[in-house]
């Protein structure tokens, strides 16, 4: 097959191709505000939740972050959007730290009930596109918040076309169950076997 026949071959399946794309495109017309879940044990959970906060500000779309386990440490997404974009996300670092850095599981408890009530405050607001509850199934998972509480709340009093995304490993079942789009990091390498600590740019 000499090299104009095969450029003419991919055409031809490129437009079959295509036209069975619009095709399924043409049926999805729906718009909903999502509930959207990252969670596994791989690396990107927070990054990839933190891509789509500043997709909506790119866009001039009013969103929201609250931290549920992350402390004071200094983290690069934060000080950008502190210092450049605070009028279009508003960002609330509610936690002090993992719970064996605190080792104060009462704090904790009540650190993570503020930090819901502010993100129940900011979901409420149908003026936010989207809420990033950033390690929230960290909070649910050691039983800092009730996860049926949860779920109910986002079932119930959600706005129907806010996003509301949910990070954090171990993500309840429960939680799965009434999310809309649910992504698993999976782990495959990590350089923090190698010896290799968390670095700025990277994990920060």
């Amino acid at each position: 097959m000499n090299e104009t026949s095969e450029a003419q071959r991919h055409a031809q399946k490129m437009v079959k191709k295509k036209a069975a794309r619009d095709k399924i495109m043409a049926t999805k017309t729906g718009q909903k505000g999502l509930i959207i879940v990252h969670t596994g044990k791989g690396k990107g959970k927070s990054t990839a939740a933190f891509g789509m906060i500043i997709r909506h500000i790119a866009h001039g779309m009013k969103c929201a972050v609250v931290q549920f386990i992350k402390g004071g440490m200094a983290t690069g997404e934060r000080d950008l959007i502190v210092e450049k974009f605070s009028d279009l996300c508003a960002f609330h670092t509610m936690g002090e730290g993992f719970t064996w850095e605190t080792q104060d599981r009462v704090r904790d408890t009540e650190m993570a009930g503020a930090a819901w009530e502010k993100a129940k405050s900011l979901i409420r607001d149908a003026s936010n596109s989207m809420v990033l509850l950033d390690e929230v199934n960290i909070a649910i998972r050691y039983g800092y918040l009730d996860v049926e509480d949860v779920v109910r709340f986002l079932e119930n009093e959600k706005p129907e076309m806010t996003h509301v995304v949910l990070t954090g490993r171990n993500a309840r079942e429960e939680i799965i169950e009434i999310a809309d789009l649910v992504t698993e990091m999976e782990l495959v390498k990590h350089p923090f076997r190698s010896g290799i600590k968390a670095q700025q740019g990277i994990e920060f």
